[in-house]
């Protein structure tokens, strides 16, 4: 396991060199052009990383708290401003515990997100884990309307070694999902996961179809743990910012899973989604394997984007 999580973090560390590449060049660069600390040497941090997809309202944050700290310590040299740069993000990412509750209860998680994000996949990557962890686990395949989403997660079921509850295309998801809870309820399921569609493009259909689900699950399985998971690729930057809030409209969201961050100059979006929605990055995605979805670890995630060497 722990060969497992160097591998994995050793692939982050890659998948982030665009990322890397777009914020930490450009502040390594600042740290050792300047000579002294003054409002040119603040406004060039600014700008890289609002470049680096972190978000304006995030890197003003972030930038206001150097600043305290530079004056608090009497700091005078910039390249000491690296250190006291990175615990700052890490500080913007840590919202307490992330909790990971519904693994160990009985519980169902509904998984949201537009077409092409990757959420059948992630759903898919999810299951076989926590089969694999011991946990039994149900699909529900409540994505009716995308021409081959069922086929797509029974083969991730099959896949994953767990059983799916489907129905034809183009029925009723809210139908599917009271199959699914009375088949999880039946066969005494740990954890039902609901694949289910994401049309922003139709976001009024999108929160009626939600909240008849909610009602659903609420009526017929009151005493399950429910977690409700927002799907973003992480490549689409400040546009998977503005998707998050928009479920956040539809959904009681509980966390984030960010995938594609393999090959994205735009890796600190993850940064500015925690910090500005306050809703935990719970899962990362890096690949197409099924172990390339990974809990997230703000600290391991910054010093992957700053290179920080894991001891």
């Amino acid at each position: 396991m722990e060969e497992q999580k160097k591998g994995f973090f050793g692939r982050l560390v890659e998948g982030l060199t665009k990322t890397r590449n777009n914020i930490v060049s450009g502040i390594d660069s600042i740290f050792s052009g300047f000579s002294a600390i003054d409002d040119d040497f603040y406004e060039e941090i600014e700008e890289t990383l609002i470049m680096g997809d972190l978000g304006i309202q995030t890197t003003t944050s972030i930038i206001e708290n150097l600043r305290q700290t530079v004056k608090e310590q009497h700091i005078k040299e910039p390249a000491e401003c690296k250190q006291i740069l990175i615990d700052t993000i890490k500080k913007q990412m840590d919202l307490g515990e992330n909790a990971y509750e519904f693994e160990n209860r009985k519980s169902v998680v509904l998984v949201i997100g537009v077409n092409g994000v990757g959420k059948t996949t992630s759903v898919g990557k999810l299951a076989g884990q926590l089969k694999d962890s011991g946990r039994k686990v149900l699909l529900g395949a409540a994505d009716t309307f995308r021409a081959g989403a069922i086929e797509q997660l029974t083969e991730w079921a099959n896949r994953a070694g767990v059983d799916i509850i489907a129905q034809q295309e183009g029925s009723d998801p809210a139908a599917v999902v009271y199959d699914a809870v009375s088949a999880a309820k039946s066969r005494n399921a740990d954890v039902l996961i609901c694949d289910t569609a994401g049309r922003l493009h139709n976001k009024k259909n999108l929160m009626e179809e939600l909240k008849k689900i909610n009602r659903i699950i609420d009526k017929e399985y009151p005493e399950a743990y429910r977690e409700n998971l927002v799907v973003l690729d992480g490549t689409t930057g400040q546009n998977a910012l503005a998707q998050a809030r928009q479920f956040m409209e539809a959904a009681d969201v509980t966390g984030i899973i960010l995938t594609k961050l393999d090959g994205t100059a735009k890796g600190g979006i993850a940064v500015a989604i925690q910090s500005e929605l306050g809703i935990p990055v719970k899962y990362i995605g890096i690949g197409e394997k099924i172990d390339d979805l990974q809990k997230f670890n703000a600290e391991e995630f910054v010093n992957a984007l700053f290179d920080v060497k894991q001891a």
